[in-house]
């Protein structure tokens, strides 16, 4: 049976799940992060796609991305792919797959829905117990978002900036968003 074929236009964000192969890591240690974004801010870019949220758990992926022309998500996830999985096989000695399969995409087409789906993401540790606060999770875009600390690799959505007049209006109503859901 062929694949289907995904939905991919430009300018209608998409969440983008990818997991590791039989739920195992696919992030070791901190510098295996660190490249992961790096590679991602490079090849985004190249690719004419704008990251709004992200979130690196262990085992899997958490992507917002915006494509500027149709298939340029899968462009982008390719190249990204190849790109660390190579590196995690050189570093590590291993071979072989990383990834589970191909990556899951769902368009956002929704302006609400983009939201609500931005705070899922960001709020992913905290559903895992891993933290208490979002802010407290160093792989995600969530202190990028919600505080003065620039991040390089994001590019806020117009939904994010219809929050408030000004950066620091935004930052704080996004942060007040995402922690409304939060219990203490």
């Amino acid at each position: 049976m062929p694949r289907q074929p995904r939905i991919d236009l430009p300018g209608i964000p998409q969440h983008i799940v990818q997991r590791g192969n039989d739920r195992n890591p696919c992030f070791f240690n901190a510098i295996d992060y660190i490249r992961y974004l790096q590679d991602l801010r490079e090849i985004a870019s190249r690719e004419h796609c704008s990251v709004h949220a992200y979130m690196l758990m262990t085992n899997h992926v958490h992507l917002l991305v915006t494509p500027m022309a149709a298939g340029q998500i899968g462009k982008m996830m390719q190249a990204l792919g190849r790109r660390y999985v190579r590196y995690v096989n050189d570093r590590y000695h291993r071979t072989g797959t990383l990834w589970e399969g191909r990556y899951k995409a769902c368009p956002v087409a929704d302006e609400q829905y983009f939201l609500r789906c931005q705070r899922y993401i960001e709020l992913n540790p905290v559903r895992a117990r891993m933290v208490s606060d979002p802010a407290h999770y160093r792989w995600s875009s969530h202190t990028g978002n919600a505080s003065p600390a620039h991040d390089p690799l994001l590019h806020p959505h117009r939904a994010w900036l219809e929050l408030g007049h000004d950066q620091a209006a935004r930052r704080r109503a996004w942060r007040t968003l995402v922690m409304e859901t939060v219990d203490p």
